[in-house]
């Protein structure tokens, strides 16, 4: 169980990504004062849970009721987290989030925070493929989902500081966390390839 937990909360904190997503979360409440900056954090972080917990559910079912095979799920997204880590590696992934920013949504706690930022592609197709590869143990998929709500919990708190303490934020040390984070995320994503091409030859 610790294992499978231990795996899960790693995967799930690189593709959620709470460190890189810091910057863009300051930006986005730049005008705000630091009790609005924690109540919009508190609220897209419990929306990004109720989003990715929905897919960690009912994402299995969803892709049997579409008739799309594990394999073929893995692959993609295998394919879609390579993308993403080479996006990392050169800062692309920050330049593509910061330029799809809207600061004139009406709730920013919704979108952009809450969805795409927090719980976006990479991370609801890391859900679904993780909770997938667990299997039907319930023991085991307790562990993920614990795994999950913990990196959410952490994204707040990160979240929380950097409302506190906004100025001290580095930008560079971010980046270089990113990169080194971006390389252990093209091993997991090559991972995925490879497992679902073994699982299809199977």
């Amino acid at each position: 169980m610790s294992e499978i937990f231990i795996q899960t909360f790693f995967l799930y904190f690189i593709v959620i990504d709470p460190l890189g997503n810091t910057p863009l979360f300051l930006s986005i409440t730049q005008n705000m004062d630091t009790n609005k900056k924690i109540r919009i954090a508190l609220s897209a972080t419990i929306i990004a849970s109720i989003i990715l917990l929905f897919f960690a559910l009912l994402g299995s079912s969803l892709l049997s009721y579409l008739n799309i095979s594990y394999p073929a799920f893995t692959i993609g997204g295998g394919i879609i987290l390579l993308i993403i880590a080479i996006e990392m590696l050169f800062d692309k992934r920050q330049q593509r989030k910061e330029e799809d920013i809207d600061l004139n949504s009406d709730n920013v706690s919704v979108f952009p925070l809450a969805t795409p930022i927090i719980a976006g592609p990479a991370a609801i197709t890391s859900v679904i493929v993780s909770v997938s590869d667990i299997g039907t143990n319930f023991t085991n998929q307790t562990a993920g989902m614990i795994a999950l709500v913990s990196v959410l919990f952490l994204t707040f708190i990160i979240f929380f500081i950097a409302s506190k303490f906004s100025k001290i934020i580095n930008k560079k040390i971010i980046g270089v966390i990113s990169r080194v984070v971006a390389i252990i995320l093209v091993g997991l994503s090559v991972q995925y390839i490879l497992d679902g091409i073994k699982t299809f030859l199977v």
